[in-house]
């Protein structure tokens, strides 16, 4: 028969890692299922600023070698499977696995989201080197330079809002000639002096020298084909895409409450299943942070270990 763990994390990004870090130290038999590599988004992003107690040019994948290393120092452990089904109903929780099956008290999902690619010749290549899925994390480095934002709904115009306050000029890229964000913010973003419109246009290529420096735009409606190049003082500009996010909840689908394909938990991380946790992008929340993230993760520790002590 499998060993029974007191925890089984699937994940190790931020949250995962957390949580696994919180459950170790308790002394709780606890095992992280990663599918691919450790750290999730944040491994896509080159310099990490904006987390409590970061090191000077920190960067996504150090800062998550060393949770990693945290959490295995406290006895966690960690074995490479993709989990392709799920049995979470009653005393202990089985997760099927291509390798094996693993069977725990209780379950920590942390498997995360990822931002919707544009799909794009480029696009991957310079990930990090001027394609960006976050704002937050990467809007510093593009500080007076010219950015671009791909997308039409309430996060691409918030998003650019907030590129506003560091770049020089913000334009904003959507296929269709309206926004689709809610009035209140189309209205703030109309009134924005550094904000622009390029409409009925989609990014069919990124290009660049090491850096992007230069992306080819079409015109859905005409099929016009406009190459936009970068400022030659500059070298560079930064393209930022908001397109959506994919939570990789398929798993869960019929079996734990959703919401837009998200998965609901209340404050401590619980789902409307008894020893089944959530934390992370993958929950339903109002900021993916690497930080919130890492909070999710202790929270849904502590709880795990509350709910094995009331068995």
């Amino acid at each position: 028969m499998s060993k029974i763990y007191d925890v089984l994390i699937i994940g190790a990004g931020p949250a995962g890692l957390s949580a696994g870090l919180y459950a170790g130290r308790a002394r709780l038999s606890t095992l992280i299922i990663e599918k691919e590599k450790d750290g999730g988004q944040i491994v896509l992003t080159s310099e990490v600023e904006n987390y409590p107690g970061c090191l000077e040019g920190e960067s996504g994948p150090t800062l998550v070698d060393r949770m990693a290393e945290q959490a295995k120092h406290f006895g966690t452990e960690k074995v490479y499977d993709e989990i392709v089904e799920v049995r979470l109903e009653g005393k202990e929780k089985v997760l099927v696995g291509k390798k094996g099956e693993y069977v725990g008290k209780t379950v920590i999902i942390a498997s995360g989201a990822t931002s919707k690619p544009i799909g794009c010749p480029g696009e991957k290549t310079f990930t990090g080197k001027g394609v960006s899925y976050c704002a937050t994390c990467d809007a510093a480095f593009f500080e007076d330079f010219e950015v671009f934002v791909v997308g039409g709904g309430d996060t691409a115009v918030e998003e650019a809002l907030y590129l506003t306050k560091f770049a020089r000029k913000v334009s904003l890229i959507h296929r269709r000639n309206e926004l689709r964000a809610a009035k209140s913010i189309q209205d703030k973003a109309f009134a924005e002096p550094k904000l622009n419109f390029i409409w009925d246009s989609v990014v069919k290529e990124i290009k660049g020298d090491g850096i992007v420096n230069s992306m080819v735009l079409e015109n859905v409606k005409t099929g016009e084909l406009t190459e936009v190049v970068a400022d030659e003082d500059d070298g560079i500009f930064g393209i930022f895409v908001f397109i959506g996010y994919e939570p990789k909840t398929k798993l869960f689908e019929g079996i734990l409450n959703l919401e837009n394909g998200y998965i609901v938990t209340d404050e401590n991380m619980k789902t409307n299943i008894d020893g089944v946790f959530a934390a992370g992008d993958i929950r339903v929340k109002s900021l993916r942070q690497v930080v919130t993230a890492a909070a999710d993760g202790a929270i849904a520790a502590v709880q795990a270990e509350k709910f094995i002590e009331n068995i």
